[in-house]
């Protein structure tokens, strides 16, 4: 009958949208580890960018656990270190997470950009604020928290660049294809899964 083709239909497309975001999920996590295991300048890492695109189009049930998968897998190559400054980083991506997810409900060209940008400022002042409560290196007074941002502003231009520039790749490509989907390829093919975020 009709109304069971439409259930069957719905099946289907339910089914490759799962089986898109997975996929997409699963490149993520491969683009993550990679950027961070393979020789790179320090902080220019398309991880905030991961987090970004990721709550934008498949959600925070995928980009939470693509994110900390990334995290927790190539720290346990590279090294973990003090919690206190883990956690600083990890929160400061799951935030980046979060702002994705409100581009999702803006998105605009404008709106990626100062996401980018503001995930940038906002992993800058909550990890090297870090570093200077928790860690070692800096004296524990206004003195030394500054010492610990300036001391942080060459690796904040290489996080600020990678942000940009990596955000810009993952929205830009995934907006072409879709543009050249609409006018003829099938937008299954291109992965709808971030109108079921």
């Amino acid at each position: 009958s009709k109304n069971v083709s439409l259930i069957e239909r719905k099946r289907i497309w339910r089914r490759e949208i799962y089986l898109s975001s997975i996929a997409v999920a699963v490149f993520l996590v491969v683009l993550g580890s990679a950027s961070r295991l393979l020789p790179h300048t320090p902080n220019f890492t398309p991880v905030t960018a991961i987090a970004l695109f990721a709550s934008a189009y498949l959600g925070l049930r995928y980009s939470l656990p693509v994110l900390f998968t990334v995290m927790l897998a190539t720290d346990a190559i590279i090294g973990f270190y003090s919690w206190q400054i883990m956690l600083s980083v990890y929160g400061s991506f799951a935030l980046s997470s979060l702002i994705g997810f409100y581009i999702q409900k803006h998105k605009r060209v404008a709106t990626v950009f100062f996401g980018a940008i503001g995930s940038s400022i906002l992993f800058f002042l909550i990890t090297n604020w870090a570093v200077w409560q928790f860690g070692a290196l800096y004296p524990h007074s206004s003195a030394g928290l500054m010492q610990s941002y300036l001391m942080a502003i060459p690796f904040f231009k290489n996080s600020l660049a990678g942000d940009i520039l990596y955000t810009g790749l993952l929205f830009g490509v995934f907006e072409l294809s879709w543009y050249l989907a609409a006018r003829g390829v099938s937008k299954k093919a291109i992965l709808p899964a971030y109108q079921q975020s």
